[in-house]
This record gives structure tokens, sequence and C-alpha cells, in this order.
């Protein structure tokens, strides 16, 4: 009541003030003729910025915080409660994100694996205690360093490349080379990404161990079957006619396991290499033709073979290994092939200046729920097909392995009665130009 008093009498004294001013602009505006005008103005002009400043000073009463009368303190209590609820409320907020944030902190830090929050710079902005075990990484110090200072070079080779595409599953630490590390990129927003990196040496351990044994029974059982097999050489089929079916599959069999003990050891070789020799060239074009033969025996005419050589260069790798990988492939396309089929072998660029060696062919195809399990080591799509064929079950991994070693990858795209396609896709790094000595002699 009092504030609205103050309002209404600062308003009549303005307006009284308005009038008297007005009153006197007038009389002297008569008594000094025309000239006045700029004096009525000057007055009228007055009059307004006393209004404004009585506005000015009414806007300044009502922010006073003064005591309310006792006939509004009830209207005055309800909007102290109210201010005091919000106050609380808003501090109670701030006390469950300060919880929660603390909360998610102490879990982070908890976990064994190590959590590196990246900007898209990637330098490190977060990182918890299980990061600094395993990627030597010291806080606050190392807090807005970038990321490459703390990875080991292979792991630096694929967060260069496209990490977000396939974690690293193998990689020695820079602590420790005996510690084996794994890496997974995981954006989670336009300008962060998660990096989580796990400790694998318990798993590294185990895995050595099964490529140990399956190295030592691989050689135990070769002395064996090559006896076994020697024997059932001697043996002729015109000397016992009634035993020759028997035969026949006696040795087509001890020939298989023969071959499956060879892939075996082939495989255990591979998984225990972590480097090859990189200082042969690999003759694409030779290597092509060699192909074509090995296709054609195999096909026994059966099958229609065309060789693509669309790219200049050749390789830098391991002949031996790369031939075997190969010649997996082709020999996986005749066999899953039907009569009267297509299969091109080709070796053309790709967009970004590596290369790729791909086999194409029109066979059965392959479900996709397969894929992804296709080049595990025994893993049949048709169990029933795959002995048809005289397959070993191990071929596609035998060429994972080689193109592991040679800083490729394997892509596989296949539809049920259409076809599959096998590709082995290089970088940049493995292509050798051709040389201009061999053009002009072959020429």
């Amino acid at each position: 009541m009092q504030l609205q008093f103050l309002q209404s009498h600062a308003w009549q004294v303005s307006l009284g003030r308005f009038f008297v001013l007005l009153a006197l602009a007038l009389a002297l505006g008569w008594w000094l003729g025309v000239t006045a005008y700029a004096l009525i103005a000057a007055l009228l002009g007055y009059s307004l910025w006393s209004l404004l400043s009585l506005y000015r000073l009414q806007s300044w009463l009502r922010s006073r915080h003064r005591p309310p009368p006792p006939e509004d303190r009830g209207v005055w209590s309800d909007i102290a409660a109210y201010m005091h609820m919000k106050l609380h409320a808003e501090r109670s907020r701030k006390r469950r994100l300060v919880t929660l944030l603390r909360a998610f902190r102490e879990g982070a830090a908890a976990l064994p694996d190590g959590v590196v929050v990246l900007d898209r710079g990637r330098s490190v902005v977060w990182f918890n205690e299980a990061a600094e075990r395993l990627l030597a990484m010291a806080s606050p110090r190392d807090r807005g360093a970038h990321i490459d200072g703390f990875l080991p070079p292979q792991a630096k080779t694929w967060f260069n490349e496209d990490p977000t595409r396939e974690p690293l599953r193998d990689a020695a630490s820079n602590v420790d080379d005996a510690v084996r590390l794994s890496f997974r990129l995981i954006p989670y927003s336009y300008d962060h990404s998660l990096l989580v990196v796990r400790d694998m040496t318990p798993l590294a351990r185990l895995e050595q161990v099964r490529r140990d044994f399956v190295a030592n029974v691989s050689h135990e059982l070769r002395t064996p079957l090559t006896v076994l097999h020697g024997y059932l050489e001697m043996l002729e089929p015109e000397v016992m006619p009634q035993l020759a079916p028997v035969l026949a599959d006696l040795r087509g069999q001890s020939r298989r396991m023969t071959q499956i003990v060879e892939d075996l050891l082939t495989l255990s070789r591979l998984e225990a290499q972590q480097q090859i020799n990189d200082s042969e060239r690999v003759s694409m074009r030779a290597l092509l033709s060699t192909l074509k033969r090995e296709a054609e025996g195999l096909s026994q005419g059966r099958h229609h073979i065309n060789i693509v050589l669309a790219c200049e260069s050749d390789l830098r790798g391991s002949t031996d290994y790369l031939h075997s990988a190969f010649s997996n492939l082709v020999s996986n396309a005749v066999r899953y092939t039907p009569e009267g089929g297509r299969i091109e072998i080709s070796w053309q660029s790709t967009a970004g200046g590596g290369a790729r060696f791909a086999v194409a062919d029109t066979g059965y195809g392959i479900p996709a729920e397969h894929l992804p399990r296709i080049t595990e080591r025994f893993y049949r799509v048709s169990t029933s097909r795959s002995r048809e064929s005289g397959g070993t079950g191990l071929g596609l991994s035998i060429v994972k392995h080689v193109l592991q070693l040679h800083q490729a990858r394997l892509e596989i795209e296949s539809e049920l009665g259409v076809g599959s396609t096998f590709s082995c896709v290089f970088a940049r790094e493995r292509l050798l130009a051709l040389e201009t000595e061999g053009l002009r002699a072959e020429g």
C-alpha cells in the first residue's frame, strides 16, 4: 500500500509540474511574441525530461527490497516461499549433477580398460588410471597432449588410416614389449571420441599355447601320415582288384590328411611371424600367368578363366606367401563354381592409390550370415560340399594371415546363386613401379 501511495503521489507531482511549466511557457510566449517559440520548446523539453526522470525514479523504487506493511505480509510471504523453493531446487539440481559427475569419474577410474577422451584434433582431454598404466600417461601433465606420443608404432599406423572401421586387436605396448594391447576408437559426438585400450596379455598367452599345441601335434602327425601314405602307394590295385575301391578311398583320405597337416603347419608359421622380408619384388604379371595355369589345370576345361591386368605396378612382399594366398582363392573359385561358370582373376588400381587383387566367380555364393566367420579355421558354409571339393577348411585363414603380414585386408562380396568376389586390397606403400628395362625386354 505504501509503495502504491508513493507511486500515485509521484505521478501527481509530475503532472502538476508539467501544467505549471506549460502555463508559464504560454505566458512568456504571449509577452515576448513570435521569438518565444524557442523558449516554449525548451520548456516542453524540460517537462518531458522531468517525466522521464520521474519514471526512472519510480523504477528504482520498485527495485528496492523494503519490508512489506502488515496488511501485505501474506503476499510477501508467498513470494519469499516461492523464491526459497526455487533456490532450494536449483541447489539440489547442482548437487545431483556434481554427485553424478563424481560417480561417473569414479566408475571410469575403476574400469580395467584404459579410457582416453580425445577431441577432434586427437588431443587428450581426459583419461583414467588404467590408461596411465597401459600408455604411460600422467595427470595432469599429459592433458592436452597429442595421442600419438603415447601409441606404439603399429597403433599409430592404424590410427592414421581408418580407426573407426575395425579395431586393432594386437599391438605391443610402449611400456613393455611383453604386454599386448588392443585399441578401439568410438566417436560419440562431433568433436570428441573415446579411445578404449585393453590389456590382451592373458589372451595372447592362451593363444600362444594354442598355436604351440597345434604346431606340435601337426608336426607329430606328419611322420606317421607319410609312412602310411607310402605303404598305400606300394599297394597295386591290379594285384587285388576286389580291394581297388578301398585302396582308392584310403589314398584320397591319406592325401587329404597330409594336406590338412601341411596347412596347419603353414598357419602356425604365419601366426608366429610378426613381420616378413620386404625386399622382394613380386611380379604381378608373372604371378597372374602362373595362377591362370594352375586354375586351368585344376579346372580341366570345365570353366572359362579370364585374366585382367589393369594395374601397372608390382608388389613388395613375399612371393611364396602371396602365391600361396592367391592360389587358395583361385582354387576355391574353381572348386565352388559349377561346370560352365566363369572365373576372373584381376589386378587393378584402387581410388586411394593402392591396388586390388580379386578373384570373381559365378559359383554358388555364400549366405550373408556366414561372411563374418568365413575366415575362421575349419569353418564351413556347407560341410558336404566342402568334403566333396576336397578343401581343408584352412585356406581363407591362411589368406587372412598372409594379408595381415603385408598390411593388407580381405574383402568378400557374395550373393547366393550369383557368385562371389574375394579381394585383397593393398596400400599404396606396398606398390612398386614397373622396371623400365623389364618392360623393354618383354616388348
